[in-house]
């Protein structure tokens, strides 16, 4: 890295990392004064940043998510998340932990089936109205869902957008997934609940009262427009069968989310303009502004340099190059976003697994994932998910910060990343 392109690419970024940090200036502008900071150095250039698979913009994560926010929007006007919140307050007894567990678990088996954004952007809005219901702040239970659906998104192919790049550069099934991974998945829920009795123990705070007005609602009265909820589910079930055909329609979930969404639009009839201003705008944009920061260390090369030394750490030490790889990847993904990550990593990951000919059980590119997505956790832009849910969370004006998501994560990713270290190890090399 002695091409000042580099050195000046890292600077903009650990500048503006240290700005989002601090909370001095809004996420937003930080994020676009960097994008257009890389752009007037020449770390990328507009070709790269707005065409380029490799360090541009990930449009189909900006217009996936601006798809389903329109669908929420138009879901929100049903009366369904009401319905879905008393339903859940209702069966959990109106108990805040029983609520919390509830809501992760749902939400850790939603991501699985769907993705991790999708999930947030469908749990969110219910749980910020049981917040509301039972008084209690949303803050821990939005934090717990995030990580839930980073937990459970490691599960299968469709969970998180990493697993999509690593299947189709290793060759892997959706079983494959399933067989490896949602074993793991499914114990490191059961960690992230114990760790929120915990770390959230001070927010269970129950109010009598307010559970009682709760318990005596009827939840059928809350939908306020029969006939706008039957189609946005009908709609909702074909883009969720969208995404799991996937491999089969080959159509991107970005394209199967505006179908979607234009369908809505289309056969309800809904006022366009009032669905467009549920779209979290301020976060599309935080996005575009971090792919392209993220572009200028790709192709200055800084990101090459750093996949390459671990790289060349690892040898030809199979155990512990897996589990080098799967620590050092999750410390890289709390840091810049996953999925330019693991793509940079995919090809170096490839030739390790060759020289070591072929590898046990895929267990490289087992580590690879595990690193990915559960390193997304550590920080409030570790994952796409957290972002969503930091957006929601401000427009309800009820803002977690930077430190607040942080301080937690960072003690989920430690402890799902040791269980994960000795998931490896036993599972590959101990009783192989």
């Amino acid at each position: 890295m002695n091409d000042w392109h580099s050195w000046a690419a890292i600077a903009v970024f650990v500048g503006a990392y240290a700005l989002i940090i601090s909370e001095k200036i809004h996420r937003v502008a930080v994020a676009l004064g960097g994008a257009g900071l890389m752009l007037a150095i020449g770390a990328t250039d507009d070709v790269s940043a707005f065409y380029s698979e490799d360090s541009g913009v990930d449009w189909n994560v900006i217009f996936l998510l601006m798809g389903m926010m329109m669908i929420v929007g138009v879901l929100k006007k049903t009366g369904l998340f009401e319905y879905l919140a008393i339903w859940a307050v209702k069966r959990a007894r109106a108990k805040p932990f029983r609520v919390m567990v509830m809501l992760v678990v749902i939400t850790a088996v939603a991501s699985a089936l769907l993705d991790n954004v999708t999930t947030v952007l469908l749990i969110a809005p219910v749980t910020l109205l049981v917040c509301e219901r039972l008084a209690l702040p949303a803050a821990p239970f939005l934090i717990a869902e995030v990580m839930a659906s980073n937990i459970g998104g490691t599960a299968t192919l469709v969970g998180d957008p990493p697993n999509i790049i690593i299947a189709s550069r290793a060759g892997l099934t959706f079983n494959d997934f399933l067989v490896h991974l949602a074993p793991l998945a499914t114990v490191l829920v059961l960690v992230l609940i114990a760790l929120c009795r915990v770390m959230f123990r001070k927010s269970f705070v129950y109010d009598g009262d307010r559970a009682a007005e709760i318990m005596a609602l009827e939840e059928g009265e809350a939908i306020r427009n029969p006939r706008l909820l039957v189609q946005g589910l009908v709609v909702l079930a074909l883009v969720v069968a969208g995404f799991v055909l996937h491999p089969v329609l080959h159509y991107e979930p970005s394209i199967v989310a505006l179908l979607g969404a234009g369908l809505l639009v289309a056969v309800s009839q809904v006022d366009t303009q009032e669905v467009l201003t549920e779209v979290e705008w301020p976060t599309l944009a935080f996005f575009a502004g971090l792919f392209v920061m993220i572009g200028g260390l790709i192709d200055t090369g800084v990101v090459d340099q750093i996949s390459q030394r671990l790289a060349d750490a690892i040898g030809g030490n199979e155990l512990g190059g897996s589990l080098t790889l799967l620590g050092g990847s999750a410390v890289l993904s709390g840091i810049v976003d996953n999925i330019p990550y693991v793509a940079t990593m995919a090809p170096i990951t490839a030739d390790l697994v060759h020289d070591m000919g072929g590898a046990s059980d895929h267990v490289l590119w087992w580590a690879l994932a595990l690193g990915a997505d559960l390193g997304g956790n550590a920080t409030a832009i570790g994952a796409s998910a957290n972002v969503v849910v930091l957006g929601i969370a401000e427009r309800s004006r009820q803002p977690i910060s930077f430190w607040q998501f942080t301080k937690y994560g960072l003690v989920v990713t430690a402890a799902t990343v040791t269980v994960a270290l000795g998931y490896v190890w036993l599972r590959y090399f101990a009783l192989a």
